[in-house]
C-alpha cells in the first residue's frame, strides 16, 4: 500500500549503486529484439514503491529502454484509474501495481492479464513468502498474474515533540508500553488531548479501520468483510464490528483529525501538527517523510502497534495483456521484485520486502531509519512479520471498506449519528458488495 518522491534516496547512494548493479545481473534477459528502436514501458504505481533509481539503473543497462513512471499518491485516486483501463482493454501501463485489496478483483479478470509463467516465473517461486507467491498465481494453478513486491508490517508512528508536551514518555519502548491494547491506546488519546491543544490524537479513522480489521481478522476467521466462498459478512463477523467499534469510538470521542491517508489535507496535516500519531504499515514512512519534509526529521519515532503486530496492504506487478512489449515487461516486473530489486526498493522508500532470502541480510535485519529518529525498523518490521497471518480478501473489498469509512468520516463531520453508524455502514457495505 503500498507516499511519493524520494528525497531520502539520496543517502547512502554509494550502496545503494552497489545492490542495484547486482540487481542487474538478474535483470540482464530484457529482450534485445527491437533493433535500434527505443521501447518505452510505461509503469503504473500508486504511493512509494522506491523505483526510481531502480528505474535509472535499468535504463543505463538496457539503453533500448526507456521507462515511463506514471506515479499517483493514493490508492483510492488510483483504483478507479487502474478498473477504467483494464475494463476498457486500454490505457494501463505496460507494468501495473495491484495493491492486496484490488487483487481478487483482478484475479478474476485474469484473462486480461499476461501469464508470467510463460516468461520464466515458475523459477521465480523460491524468491517469496510462500503466501505471497501462491496469491498471485491464479486459483487453478495455471497462471502467475502477479509477482509480489512489499509486504506490510505494522508499528505505530508518534511525534516525540508533541508527546514531550503532553508530558508522555518519548523513548520508543516506553511508548510502545503505553498501549497494548486499543483501549490503551485511547485512553492515552484522552490523556493527550486534554494536555495540547489543536493537534489531535490520530490522523483519522480510514488507517484505524484497516488495521483493527486485519489485526481482528487474523486471530479469528482468516478473513474480513466476505468469507472464503466470497458470501457478503459484515454484519455476522465479529472481527469487522470489533474493529468498526474501535473506529467508531476515536470517532466519538473526537480524537482524530479525520483525514484520510495521503489526500492533500493529510498531506498538509502533517506539516501543521494536525495528528501526533499515526498507524504505519512500513511504505507508510516514506510518505511521512515525503509529506512532513525536512521540518519534520527526528521528530518522528517508531513504536510497536497496540492490539500486537498484524499488517496493512502489499502490493504486486503484473503485465495487462493490453501491453504492446510483454516481453520487455515481464522482465521489467521480475527484475524489480527479485530479491536484490526488493532489497533496493526497502534502502530507497522502506517497502519492507517479501523475499526472504534477504530478511537476514544487514541492511535489512540491522536497518536503521535516520528521519525517524534512528529508529530500528529492521528490527521493528521483522519481529512484526513473525505475526503476520494473511486474510481473505473478495473481489469486492475494496468498495465495502471505502463504504465503511465514508460513514466514519461522516460521523466525524457530524453527518452520521454515532449511534446510526454501524447500520448505515453495513446497509452501504451490502449495497456495493453485489
Amino acid at each position: 500500500m503500498g507516499s511519493p518522491r524520494r528525497s531520502r534516496k539520496r543517502r547512502g547512494l554509494t550502496a545503494l549503486a552497489a545492490v542495484l548493479t547486482g540487481v542487474m545481473v538478474a535483470g540482464t534477459a530484457c529482450s534485445g529484439d527491437s533493433g535500434d528502436d527505443t521501447i518505452t514501458l510505461t509503469v503504473d504505481t500508486f504511493g512509494e514503491f522506491g523505483y526510481e533509481e531502480l528505474f535509472k539503473q535499468y535504463e543505463a543497462q538496457h539503453p533500448n529502454i526507456k521507462i515511463r513512471s506514471r506515479k499517483v499518491s493514493d490508492l483510492d485516486t488510483y483504483k478507479p484509474q487502474l478498473q477504467r483501463w483494464i475494463g476498457t482493454g486500454r490505457g494501463a501501463g505496460d507494468v501495473v501495481a495491484i495493491e492486496e485489496g484490488l487483487l481478487p478483483t483482478y484475479m478474476q479478470q485474469a484473462d486480461k492479464f499476461v501469464n508470467l509463467f510463460d516468461y520464466g516465473g515458475a523459477e521465480l517461486k523460491e524468491n517469496f513468502l510462500e503466501w505471497k507467491w501462491q496469491m498471485g498465481v491464479t486459483p487453478d494453478g495455471k497462471q502467475l498474474m502477479a509477482l509480489g513486491t512489499d509486504i506490510a508490517p505494522l508499528s505505530m508512528c508518534y511525534r516525540k515533540d508533541l508527546f514531550a508536551k503532553a508530558g508522555l514518555p518519548t523513548d520508543r519502548d516506553e511508548v510502545t508500553k503505553l498501549w497494548p491494547t486499543w483501549d490503551d491506546f485511547f485512553r492515552r488519546g484522552q490523556e493527550f488531548q486534554s494536555k495540547v491543544s489543536g493537534t489531535k490524537w490520530l490522523d483519522g479513522p480510514q488507517a484505524l479501520l484497516r488495521v483493527t480489521v486485519l489485526q481482528e481478522a487474523s486471530k479469528g476467521p482468516g478473513y474480513s468483510y466476505f468469507d472464503k466462498s466470497n458470501n457478503f459478512v459484515v454484519d455476522s463477523n465479529p472481527a469487522v464490528k470489533t474493529a468498526f467499534d474501535t473506529a467508531l469510538k476515536f470517532q466519538e470521542a473526537k480524537l482524530t483529525a479525520n483525514l484520510q491517508v495521503f489526500t492533500p489535507p493529510w498531506q498538509t496535516g502533517l506539516k501543521r501538527d494536525a495528528f501526533a500519531t499515526v498507524p504505519c504499515p512500513a511504505w507508510m514512512l516514506g510518505g511521512i517523510e515525503e509529506y512532513a519534509g525536512e521540518q519534520g526529521k527526528g521528530k518522528w519515532d517508531l513504536a510497536g502497534i497496540p492490539g500486537g503486530g498484524g499488517y496493512w496492504g502489499g502490493s504486486w506487478l503484473a503485465v495487462p495483456k493490453q501491453s504492446k512489449h510483454p516481453k520487455e515487461a515481464a522482465e521489467l516486473a521480475k527484475f524489480l521484485t527479485s530479491p536484490q530489486g526488493q532489497l533496493a526498493a526497502f534502502k530507497a522508500a522502506n517497502t519492507f520486502p517479501s523475499s526472504p532470502k534477504i530478511f537476514s541480510d544487514p541492511a535489512v535485519a540491522e536497518a536503521t531509519r535516520p528521519y525517524f529518529s534512528d529508529a530500528p525498523i529492521g528490527k521493528l518490521f521483522s519481529e512484526a512479520v513473525s505475526q503476520v497471518k494473511p486474510v481473505y480478501l473478495g473481489p469486492k473489498n475494496e468498495d465495502v471498506r471505502q463504504e465503511l469509512e465514508n460513514v466514519l468520516v461522516a460521523v466525524g463531520e457530524g453527518k452520521v449519528r454515532p449511534d446510526q453508524a454501524w447500520s448505515q455502514g453495513v446497509e452501504r457495505a451490502r449495497g456495493v458488495s453485489r
